[in-house]
């Protein structure tokens, strides 16, 4: 999509986003940015009257010298326009992992990811997947199915694998996110003074400057790129925590505040120092939720974005605790979104706690690739739009083994799918970015066709079913509907793969589980604050990667994508980093 395009795709009236959210309100352009107008407009505010609110004191958190309800509309229907082939709508991707740029970064630094750190929705959010066509869509989502037939490319057993292509019968001219009111949680802990590319508790104790920028000053480059993607009508707060936390920013109008200057203040005034009290930030956050509790949710999106290498060691740490915070929030209306900042980046509690509905998370990989990520992607990244997505399966011969895509994979059952939010995303010629959700299936007796019944809720409260019966091909492998499903079982299976590998090699054994590619069972094995581990393939490992990075190129040709090739590129690591193993004896 050009530049102008997008600017035009992203300066649409609110109306629009009060349609989505099932009612209607009023864009004629008033003198309070909360309540009236349009969000995409210039200020209207009169020249030398913005504030600067910043209002952060070092010495509050020990620096510097110093000691709602989700809510239906109850107005009128959502409509929507059923789709040409060639139309131009939005598609639909599961919350949760957004990518896996941190299982990409340390195997290039030379340090063993954590299984964590491959993400399968991650994985599939970085790729555009043919999800059917879209042409008779009415509707807000609208499931497409995909079968296939596919050989294990290391046993050679067959296997079946089901899509669902993530639909929308929303049209890109038609979306709008809603206003925001959008509170940043900073972690300015000692952590994040590490090298952007070191892990914490592996930094140079001889006193020489680090081959890289802190991770603190990539964190400040990213919330200064995060506000740059909001208008007038929107609400922006910070908060920033260590030890304990502290609002540096109140929760006010875009409109009425010196944006330049609270960008000037992220640069100048935050610096990294103290313990990591997550929980802390985000009762700070919370409380400026309070503030605005009667905001009409039909207008209004409210979401929290913390910035963090997640190694919380002080405060309620537990999976469980935080987790809890975030899905009382949710329960409010106010949703969450992390981003991971560095290569030890601690995945595995993240990928917990965005778990809830209306969350998700990416990681940053590089300040520049953050920043375009933000810039071409933020009206997604803010907009939920289906939420408790429920798939069941009705067929006597076969049942639901694994799901692959969603953050909800483990509440799924041998007859049911679940998927706990779907966020707006890019749709390019037919093709939607991050579109599927994969089942492999099991088959128990005698094939057949297979009935389908998917149900939602959407951001009204509203509810929603549709059904259908697929048949899988007859025959063996290699049978695919369509492109789409062929590169979620690829990707899959590279994912299954690597995770394994990542548990055999941090089990000391570096024995693979079985012949084939299956997802595989693991203990938790990281730390709050994670140490480093060399990276190091077995012998057994360096021959399946070399075998599967031959299939995977097969594949990535037929499919037709060469973006696929950053992936192979990790193989190839991984393969020559077998030949290091060996030759060093490990």
């Amino acid at each position: 999509m050009s530049p102008r395009k997008r600017r035009s795709f992203l300066a649409l009236a609110t109306a629009t986003a009060a349609s989505l959210a099932g009612c209607s309100t009023s864009s004629t352009p008033g003198n309070d940015p909360a309540t009236d107008g349009p969000t995409d407009l210039p200020t209207t505010a009169p020249p030398g009257s913005l504030v600067d609110d910043w209002q952060f004191d070092p010495a509050d958190i020990g620096q510097g010298g110093g000691a709602g309800s989700n809510g239906g509309s109850g107005g009128a229907n959502v409509t929507y326009s059923a789709q040409t082939s060639t139309g131009n709508s939005v598609g639909l991707a599961a919350g949760g992992a957004k990518d896996v740029n941190n299982f990409r970064q340390n195997v290039e630094e030379g340090y063993l990811p954590l299984p964590s750190d491959m993400p399968y929705e991650g994985l599939f959010y970085d790729y555009y997947f043919d999800t059917g066509s879209a042409g008779d869509c009415d509707s807000l989502f609208c499931p497409r199915y995909a079968p296939a037939v596919s050989a294990d490319p290391l046993s050679g057993e067959t296997e079946r694998y089901l899509s669902v292509g993530l639909n929308s019968g929303l049209d890109a001219d038609d979306f709008e996110r809603k206003r925001l009111n959008f509170v940043v949680v900073l972690d300015v802990s000692g952590s994040m003074d590490s090298p952007f590319d070191e892990y914490h508790y592996d930094e140079d104790e001889s006193g020489d400057e680090p081959d890289s920028r802190p991770k603190i000053a990539v964190a400040r480059d990213a919330l200064a790129s995060l506000t740059e993607q909001l208008r007038p009508g929107d609400r922006f707060g910070v908060v920033l925590y260590n030890n304990q936390a502290t609002v540096a920013k109140p929760l006010n109008t875009v409109e009425t505040t010196d944006m330049d200057a609270i960008r000037g203040h992220i640069e100048a005034d935050i610096e990294a120092g103290g313990g990591t009290n997550l929980s802390a930030g985000l009762d700070e956050a919370s409380a400026l939720f309070d503030d605005v509790a009667d905001a009409d949710p039909d207008v209004y999106e409210n979401r929290i974005a913390v910035l963090t290498d997640a190694m919380p060691n002080l405060g309620d740490t537990s999976e469980s605790g935080l987790q809890g915070r975030l899905e009382r929030e949710a329960e409010r209306g106010v949703h969450a979104t992390f981003v991971g900042v560095g290569v030890d980046f601690n995945t595995e509690i993240v990928d917990a706690i965005t778990s809830v509905r209306g969350a998700n998370h990416y990681s940053v990989h590089s300040a520049d690739e953050f920043e375009q990520r933000v810039t071409d992607g933020f009206e997604y990244m803010v907009t939920p739009l289906v939420f408790d997505l429920s798939l069941e399966l009705d067929a006597a011969g076969y049942e639901i083994e694994t799901v692959y895509g969603t953050s909800a994979a483990e509440e799924s059952t041998g007859e049911v799918m679940q998927v706990n939010t779907l966020f707006a995303s890019d749709r390019e010629e037919g093709a939607t970015k991050g579109g599927v959700v994969l089942a492999k299936l099991r088959q128990t007796g005698e094939s057949g066709s297979l009935q389908l019944r998917a149900s939602w809720e959407d951001r009204a409260g509203e509810t929603s079913e549709t059904t259908a019966t697929v048949t899988f091909p007859d025959g063996g492998p290699e049978q695919f509907a369509n492109t789409g499903v062929r590169k979620a079982v690829l990707l899959t299976r590279y994912a299954d793969l690597c995770r394994n590998w990542a548990v055999a090699m941090r089990e000391d054994d570096g024995e693979p589980p079985g012949d084939g590619i299956s997802p595989v069972e693991y203990d938790d094995l990281g730390r709050w604050e994670r140490q480093s581990t060399d990276l190091a393939v077995s012998p057994e490992y360096a021959e399946r990667f070399e075998s599967f990075a031959d299939y995977f190129e097969s594949e990535m040709a037929e499919i037709g994508d060469e973006s696929l090739s950053r992936e192979l590129a990790v193989l190839e690591q991984l393969v020559e980093a077998g030949v290091t193993t060996r030759r060093l004896g490990r």
